[in-house]
């Protein structure tokens, strides 16, 4: 292996690189994990988190195009709710956004939930959050039929609030107009700066969410029927945005967000962890909250979707089967060209030494550890993470 020398550190970490993360907390715990009474399908992801980015996962060598520095990088988990894997999705899913853009106003609007139906939440999500996607769409299909157009929408599911508690929510983006029954664009009102009144859109959106959670829960639903229907649901539309860009740019907020990032822990000691929360009930002032480990590990873990459950999903004039025939040709006809859609970008670290050379891998290893040469050459590098 001549020509190359080993770093003296096993990485050199970007100014940006967090103190402290959720695999930190999960690590003190241990085996007191199994005691939290989480689900296998919580437990797994959690195991999944811990040994992201350690030797549980094996990894790889890399070797810098320009100085010639080694390096070892461990591989990732690439689970969804994992707060170090997001990044390369959310590129790769704006960039396929950004192909899809009209020269139309867009909205951003949002279907809360009540805290009645946080029980709900917990023991059957998945039947919970699809009347969620199906009654906010079938709300708005409401308002554009009564306009003979066909609307489209794209919807994100989240079910934190800031603090960590349970609070079910679609943001949704939706163009403010749809395709009339001759394929043109017509804007829902010419000066494009309203969707449709919130109080009506909240109405229709109880009402269908409730036949639906009826037809589907027989037993609960009478129980929790008085409450559903006292007070009024919250639906709010914001102000159009101000340009498409402006539009991807929220996507990239919002599209892979997870319950808690590691950049807002604060701090983990022996017996807690502080983080960093906006309360919104006070104009959105920045606190920090402190909790257990284990209450802020049970927190995170109310957020874990179910198996293969889909948070994103696209309605009408943005779903797949229309976009693949008629997206086109409704831009075109609004005076724009389509953008071909582009091969996913390859991701080309560069190398943490010199910051002018590429990193070009030379060898991956599994969870035994790397090859013997290596060790040979680094021994006076500190030990490997390890994810145990």
């Amino acid at each position: 292996m001549s020509g190359f020398k080993t770093s003296k550190k096993q990485s050199v970490q970007p100014q940006s690189q967090p103190q402290y993360e959720v695999a930190d907390v999960l690590n003190i715990l241990g085996s007191k994990l199994e005691n939290l009474e989480l689900n296998s399908w919580q437990l797994r992801t959690l195991f999944a988190l811990k040994k992201c980015r350690t030797s549980a996962l094996g990894g790889h060598i890399d070797a810098c195009d320009e100085c010639g520095v080694l390096s070892i990088s461990y591989n990732s988990c690439r689970n969804r709710h994992c707060p170090k894997c997001q990044g390369k999705n959310r590129e790769d899913w704006i960039q396929t956004r950004e192909t899809e853009l009209l020269p139309v106003p867009y909205f951003h609007v949002v279907f809360t939930l009540p805290e009645v139906l946080n029980k709900t939440a917990l023991h059957e999500p998945k039947m919970l959050y699809d009347i969620l996607f199906e009654s906010a769409w079938e709300t708005l299909q409401t308002f554009g039929k009564n306009k003979n157009l066909q609307m489209g929408m794209i919807a994100v599911l989240h079910t934190w609030g800031q603090n960590l508690s349970l609070h079910p929510h679609l943001h949704c983006i939706v163009p403010g107009g749809g395709v009339d029954e001759n394929g043109a664009w017509k804007n829902i009102r010419s000066d494009g700066k309203f969707l449709f009144p919130v109080k009506a859109l909240s109405k229709v959106f109880r009402g269908k969410f409730c036949e639906k959670l009826k037809d589907k829960n027989l037993e609960e639903y009478p129980k929790i029927r008085r409450n559903l229907w006292e007070k009024p649901w919250v639906v709010y539309a914001k102000k159009p945005f101000g340009s498409p860009k402006s539009v991807v740019e929220y996507l990239g907020r919002y599209s892979h967000k997870i319950a808690v990032s590691n950049q807002r822990i604060r701090k983990i000691d022996a017996e807690t962890v502080t983080f960093s929360y906006k309360d919104y009930r006070q104009k959105g002032i920045k606190k920090q909250m402190v909790l257990s480990h284990e209450e802020f590990i049970r927190r995170f873990a109310m957020h874990i979707l179910p198996k293969r459950f889909v948070k994103i999903r696209h309605y009408g004039f943005l779903s797949s089967t229309w976009k693949r025939i008629k997206l086109k040709k409704l831009q075109q006809k609004l005076g724009i060209q389509p953008k071909e859609k582009l091969p996913p970008k390859v991701f080309q670290p560069k190398c943490s030494c010199c910051r002018v050379g590429n990193l070009v891998t030379i060898a991956t290893f599994d969870l035994r550890g790397p090859p013997s040469w290596f060790l040979e050459m680094s021994r006076n590098l500190p030990a490997p993470k390890s994810a145990f």
